[in-house]
C-alpha cells in the first residue's frame, strides 16, 4: 500500500478543486453540482462545503445521483440502488458531475445517461479527485483533476474518508 494523498494534502486538493470550479462558475446562478453515489458524495460533501465558505449557501444547487441501473458493466448481479436526491431540473444549466476517482470512464457515461432523467444539460463538466490516465475505456477526460496518476490494471486506488473510513487519505493497493 502506497499513500497517494495523505490527510493535509487531501485538504488543500478539495479546497483547490472547489476554488477552481468557483473560479469557472462565479456565482452559481446557473450551475449545479451533482455528487455520484456511492462514493463520490463523500468529495461533493466537502467541495460544497468549501463553495458556502465563498459564496451564500442558498446559491448553491446540490444533489447526489445514483447511477446503479445506468451501468453496462454490472448488469449480471442484483443491486441495492443507493439514494438519487436531485431536487431541481438541470434543464439548460452548467451541471458539474462529481467523483472520488476517474478509472474506465464507465461510471461517468452512466451517469451522463441518468442524468437526462433530470434534464437535458447546457454543459457538463467532470470534477475528480484521482484520474487514473492511461486507463480509460471511453472517451471521457475531467475538467477539474484534484491528482493525476499512472497505475497498472492490477492496482486499485481507494480513497479513504473519515466518516466513513476513519480517515482521509488516499492509497494505491496492489492486488
Amino acid at each position: 500500500m502506497k499513500s497517494i494523498l495523505k490527510e493535509k494534502e487531501l485538504a488543500i486538493t478539495i479546497k483547490r478543486l472547489a476554488h477552481q470550479v468557483l473560479e469557472n462558475h462565479v456565482d452559481l446562478e446557473n450551475t449545479v453540482l451533482i455528487g455520484l453515489q456511492p462514493r463520490g458524495i463523500f468529495l461533493s460533501d466537502k467541495i460544497v462545503e468549501e463553495i458556502k465558505k465563498q459564496i451564500p449557501a442558498k446559491a448553491v444547487q446540490y444533489g447526489k445521483l445514483d447511477i446503479t441501473f445506468y451501468r453496462d458493466d454490472v448488469r449480471k448481479e442484483i443491486h441495492i440502488a443507493n439514494h438519487t436526491d436531485v431536487p431541481f431540473s438541470i434543464e439548460g444549466k452548467n451541471v458539474v458531475l462529481i467523483d472520488d476517482v476517474l478509472y474506465t470512464g464507465r461510471t461517468i457515461r452512466a451517469a451522463l445517461d441518468a442524468l437526462l432523467d433530470f434534464g437535458r444539460p447546457e454543459k457538463v463538466e467532470l470534477c475528480v479527485l484521482i484520474d487514473r490516465r492511461f486507463s480509460r475505456q471511453l472517451p471521457i477526460q475531467p475538467d477539474y483533476i484534484g491528482r493525476s496518476i499512472d497505475a497498472i490494471v492490477s492496482q486499485k486506488v481507494k480513497v479513504y474518508w473519515k466518516n466513513k473510513d476513519g480517515k482521509d487519505e488516499v492509497c494505491l493497493l496492489n492486488d
